[in-house]
């Protein structure tokens, strides 16, 4: 089975390169930068000039690009080379209402898809340990499930088109909650005498122990803003969890809290950077 892969941003280049290490058959790859499609040849994957080229020769497609328009536009470009017995794995965060529309085109000519965004960091994607997420004809999932075990070791089928990427998008706004409490609480424990490391302690011993603590605390120490996820990235999934939500009347006070604090970094022309940074938001840092 040849492989395509299109994207080769911050995770898509090492998922791609754990598919090249690990895979018995020819890598296509594609990208808008051309330094990204080089590193990739030089571990083994075969250049592509387009998109569309990838999809000619590649028997199953992996897709890891931004937003839903690069989703939709993208595959608007290969849906005339898809068809019976060719397979579309999109591993972008997108509005899951967009990826089952694009999965109804998919299937219309024959071929088939399926939604499986990623969890968990740049680091998982080095070492092929992401979280992945997946929604698609429960059939297709145990065709697919080898190749998905690639990149991740946690592979779970949440459904059919669009649960993958529901699933991610409540994930991924419990993440800026916990954030935004995790922000909170820190800078009130500093203000009231309690240095972060014996803060991160307290909460690691008891019951409001989390993830984000545990993994930020040192680069939240040293103000390392170093970006793995960006401002943007976080704001466009918090505003597809907004509208998801107001989609069925459901108000969450906790996301609008979250999202407050993502947007004012926004408007400081924060996007490209860590979204650690809404820590500076609660701080009432100026700069």
């Amino acid at each position: 089975m040849k492989i395509g892969f299109i994207g080769l941003g911050i995770m898509g280049e090492s998922m791609c390169e754990n598919i090249v290490k690990k895979h018995n058959d020819k890598v296509f790859v594609n990208d808008h930068k051309q330094s990204q499609i080089d590193k990739l040849c030089s571990m083994g994957a075969i250049g592509c000039e387009t998109n569309a080229d990838v999809a000619k020769i590649a028997d199953l497609i992996i897709t890891m690009i931004p937003t839903s328009k690069h989703v939709s536009d993208c595959y608007d470009e290969l849906l005339p080379y898809l068809g019976a017995g060719k397979i579309c794995i999109d591993m972008s965060t997108i509005d899951p209402d967009v990826s089952v529309a694009v999965s109804k085109k998919v299937k219309a000519v024959g071929a088939q898809f399926a939604d499986c965004p990623v969890v968990r960091s740049k680091a998982d994607a080095i070492t092929g340990t992401l979280g992945v997420l997946v929604g698609c004809d429960e059939a297709l999932f145990e065709v697919i499930r080898p190749i998905l075990a690639y990149m991740g070791s946690n592979i779970i089928y949440m459904g059919g088109n669009g649960m993958g990427l529901t699933a991610k998008i409540c994930h991924n706004t419990l993440v800026a909650e916990i954030q935004n409490g995790v922000n909170e609480t820190l800078i009130l424990a500093q203000k009231m005498g309690i240095s972060i490391d014996n803060f991160a302690a307290a909460v690691a011993a008891g019951g409001a122990q989390n993830f984000y603590l545990n993994a930020q605390k040192e680069k939240l120490k040293n103000e390392d803003w170093t970006t793995a996820f960006s401002l943007e990235n976080v704001c466009k999934d918090i505003g597809i969890c907004a509208a998801m939500s107001e989609s069925i009347g459901f108000d969450m006070p906790g996301m609008r809290a979250a999202k407050a604090a993502i947007e004012k970094g926004m408007e400081k022309g924060w996007g490209k950077q860590d979204f650690r940074q809404t820590y500076r938001i609660v701080r009432g840092d100026e700069d």
